[in-house]
């Protein structure tokens, strides 16, 4: 028995370097019946030479490969095509910088049956690892996924873009993938299957790896498109009309938020005693608790004690605690290094939800006016 058939989708724009790799790993699939749909979103580094070569649409070189090339409409638009033209009965969706272990398809297959009446299996779920390089990103991005998956339920609520399988049927029921979402198309598919009566399966063996998140830029760079993108989930998508199960990998993300108002907080109440105390207007004893510099000064210091509770306890303590023990140089330093990469995490999601905000109020980049 071979199962069902399988269509693995994958979409490029400028990834030429990741192309051959990512396709060995595809088409090095043990499950039997497969076939791979590359989409070039309007490459301009050379990507659509790469692809040429792998085109093969009648698999006589083993697995089929069809690919299609199309103008810069966006991962959404492609991954649609994908979904439409597709043969499988199940349609698998995975990034070009991502590398499927051998059995990631045969670990989500596995999963499509419910295992309750409850159940009706419209998507399947893996695990994604990124992999570290030598920088802080790297590693902090590696082990803020892990801390994720680590605490992810069997029934979820996200099918992750780099690691799913879906339902083709019940994909296409509900639209498929929206063309006008920008960013965290994988969320907003999987919400309306769940709207729909659809459950979404995690399976942990499914395994693919992503290659190392480096550089500062292009990681707070992913983190406020995703803050962005999420006021667009919750006004699309109020928990009110939501069902099944809730939002459950965001991570550290909430507690990383607070970050930047604790920071502002605490330099607001330290300053006017710092003042008072140069000054010799506040002096350290009995008294200054009756005056209000000195009453500000103990509040910012409370307000620094819980900062350093939620960086080095909890989710996000999990992640500093793990990052700073892997370093093979000083401590010190990555300890700073990790206290100042999250205040710009921070601030990158409070710049990603204003910016949100202002889409919804504009009704621009797919938001609906009010």
């Amino acid at each position: 028995m071979t199962g069902p058939m399988v269509s693995i989708t994958v979409c490029v724009r400028n990834g030429a370097h990741w192309i051959d790799d990512c396709l060995t790993s595809l088409k090095g699939q043990t499950h039997p019946s497969i076939e791979i749909l590359v989409v070039n979103d309007g490459s301009t580094d050379g990507a659509e030479a790469i692809l040429d070569a792998h085109h093969d649409p009648e698999g006589n070189n083993g697995v089929p490969v069809r690919v299609h090339h199309q103008p810069p409409l966006g991962l959404s638009a492609g991954r649609q095509w994908a979904v439409e033209q597709a043969r499988g009965e199940w349609v698998a969706i995975t990034d070009i910088d991502v590398r499927p272990e051998p059995d990631w398809v045969a670990n989500m297959v596995a999963q499509i049956h419910p295992v309750d009446p409850e159940e009706r299996v419209v998507a399947i779920t893996g695990r994604t690892v990124f992999e570290q390089a030598s920088d802080l990103v790297s590693r902090l991005r590696s082990v803020e996924i892990a801390a994720k998956y680590r605490a992810r339920p069997r029934r979820t609520s996200l099918a992750n873009g780099p690691c799913s399988m879906f339902n083709r049927e019940a994909l296409l029921a509900v639209g498929g993938f929206d063309p006008e979402w920008y960013h965290a198309e994988d969320m907003e598919v999987s919400l309306r299957l769940i709207q729909a009566g659809g459950t979404i399966v995690y399976a942990r063996d499914a395994l693919v790896r992503h290659v190392p998140e480096t550089g500062a830029y292009h990681f707070l760079a992913k983190r406020r498109r995703d803050a962005r993108a999420h006021v667009r989930i919750v006004r699309h998508h109020p928990k009110r009309q939501r069902g099944g199960p809730g939002f459950d990998f965001l991570g550290s993300s909430t507690v990383v938020l607070c970050m930047l108002p604790m920071w502002l907080a605490f330099l607001i109440l330290f300053v006017p005693s710092a003042l008072g105390l140069i000054s010799g207007d506040l002096a350290l004893g009995k008294a200054m608790f009756q005056q209000w510099e000195g009453q500000a000064l103990v509040a910012s210091i409370t307000v620094l004690l819980i900062q350093e509770v939620l960086v080095w306890r909890g989710r996000l303590g999990v992640v500093n605690r793990e990052v700073v023990g892997s370093t093979t140089g000083s401590k010190l330093v990555a300890m700073l290094g990790v206290r100042r990469m999250i205040l710009r995490w921070s601030l990158a999601l409070w710049h990603g939800l204003f910016l949100g905000v202002l889409d919804a109020v504009l009704g621009r980049n797919g938001h609906r006016r009010a």
